[in-house]
């Protein structure tokens, strides 16, 4: 069928070259903007109870694709006892639901403040939206069609694998249900847009965000007046109390 083709075969290599691409042209014109570019200072409370759920979710889920990826025999051995299967389905949705959570932390934070929002690219509401759209859609294999694990492992670990040895084999990925299309193929349209938005602080390894010491702020002067969103820019500093 014409549209696995392109889903399966056309689309992954279009996103691999775009990424290869795109990354070594940002390097080159923009090496040092190479960061997510923080907006804590604009607002830093629901901005903790986005970023961290949603990082560490995010890394969990990425690592257990990984995983089974890698090592897909370990997989299928480590789920051949049923309650095994059980903890690492259930632990997998977990860490789906925190990245929902985080996520939908984050897009409510630049949808509520007005500085955020100012400061907020047409790509930013691009890629969060996919984000969004993509763990919905995780969210409704796992639960959907369980025991995802080992037919990961199975299935799409070969497909995967035939990838990268440009010998790609989609009958089996082909026989999957719509949901299962969807989430392959946004995935392979979110890895293109890496290099061009903020999600290529990912190649610079941020890890040690999640276990730095928090930064400290001290303010002199009425920090609930200078964040408020209808203060005015002025040039000249703030007068201290």
């Amino acid at each position: 069928m014409f549209l696995d083709n392109f889903l399966f075969i056309g689309l992954p290599y279009i996103a691999i070259i775009i990424f290869i691409v795109g990354t070594v042209y940002r390097y080159r014109a923009t090496k040092f903007n190479y960061s997510s570019l923080s907006s804590q200072f604009l607002e830093g409370k629901k901005l903790f109870w986005g970023s961290v759920p949603f990082h560490w979710g995010i890394i969990a889920l990425f690592f257990g694709h990984l995983i089974a990826f890698l090592i897909p025999r370990g997989v299928l051995a480590w789920n051949s006892h049923p309650l095994r299967l059980l903890v690492i389905e259930v632990g997998a949705f977990i860490f789906g639901l925190t990245v929902l959570f985080g996520l939908s932390m984050l897009i409510y934070r630049r949808l509520t403040n007005q500085r955020l929002s100012r400061v907020t690219s047409p790509m930013d509401w691009t890629v969060e939206g996919l984000l969004l759209l993509q763990v919905i859609l995780g969210l409704w294999v796992a639960y959907e069609f369980r025991w995802g694990s080992s037919w990961f492992a199975a299935t799409l670990t070969p497909y995967l694998r035939s990838l990268f040895i440009l010998q790609p084999e989609i009958t089996a990925v082909s026989a999957m249900p719509l949901v299962v299309k969807l989430h392959i193929a946004f995935a392979f349209v979110i890895f293109a847009m890496i290099p061009f938005s903020r999600l290529v602080h990912v190649l610079v390894y941020p890890l040690h965000y999640l276990w730095r010491p928090y930064q400290r702020v001290l303010w002199n002067w009425d920090k609930s007046r200078i964040r408020h969103p209808d203060t005015q820019w002025t040039k000249e500093s703030p007068r201290n109390t």
